[in-house]
C-alpha cells in the first residue's frame, strides 16, 4: 500500500507541476503569438477550466496521498505537507475567485464601446492576470521544490 500512496503523491505532482510548465511557458504564449487576441482569449478561457480541474485532482490527489505516506511511514513532513495544502488552496484560489473574476472582465472588455472605457477595463485585467501569474509562479515553484525533496528520498 505504501508503494501505491508513494506512486500517486509522485505522479499527481509531476502532472501538476509539469502542466503548470507547458502550459505557461509554451502553450499559453503560443496561442497568443498565432492566433488574434479575441480568438487566443476565447481559447484560453476555454482551456483554463480544463487546467483548474486537473491542478485541483493533481492537489488534492498530491495531499492525500503524502498524508497517507506519513501515517503509514509514521513520519510528519510539516513542511512538505504545508507546501502541498498551500499549493493546493492556491489553485483552488485562483480558479475559482481570480480565474472567475478575470473571465467576468474579458467578457465586460468585449462589450465596452467607449475606448476610454475599455482601455481602464483592460488596465483592471491586466491586474487581475498579473495576481493569477504571480499565483501560477508560486504554485510551480512550491512543486519543484516540493518534487526536489521527493527526489531525495527515492529508493531506485
Amino acid at each position: 500500500m505504501l508503494n501505491f500512496f508513494r506512486f500517486l503523491l509522485l505522479i499527481s505532482m509531476v502532472v501538476w507541476i509539469g502542466m503548470l510548465i507547458f502550459f505557461t511557458f509554451f502553450v499559453a504564449p503560443s496561442i497568443f503569438k498565432v492566433l488574434p487576441r479575441e480568438l487566443a482569449s476565447d481559447l484560453v478561457g476555454d482551456l483554463f477550466p480544463k487546467y483548474w480541474m486537473i491542478g485541483y485532482a493533481a492537489g488534492v490527489l498530491s495531499l492525500l496521498s503524502l498524508i497517507a505516506v506519513s501515517l503509514i511511514e509514521k513520519a510528519f513532513p510539516a513542511a512538505r505537507i504545508s507546501l502541498v495544502a498551500l499549493m493546493t488552496a492556491m489553485t483552488f484560489y485562483s480558479g475559482l475567485i481570480v480565474g472567475e473574476k478575470a473571465r467576468v472582465m474579458s467578457a465586460e472588455i468585449r462589450n465596452i464601446q467607449d475606448p476610454v472605457k475599455k482601455e481602464e477595463m483592460r488596465a483592471r485585467f491586466k491586474k487581475v492576470h498579473a495576481q493569477s501569474a504571480a499565483i501560477n509562479m508560486a504554485v510551480m515553484a512550491s512543486g519543484i521544490t516540493v518534487i526536489f525533496f521527493m527526489s531525495r528520498n527515492l529508493r531506485l
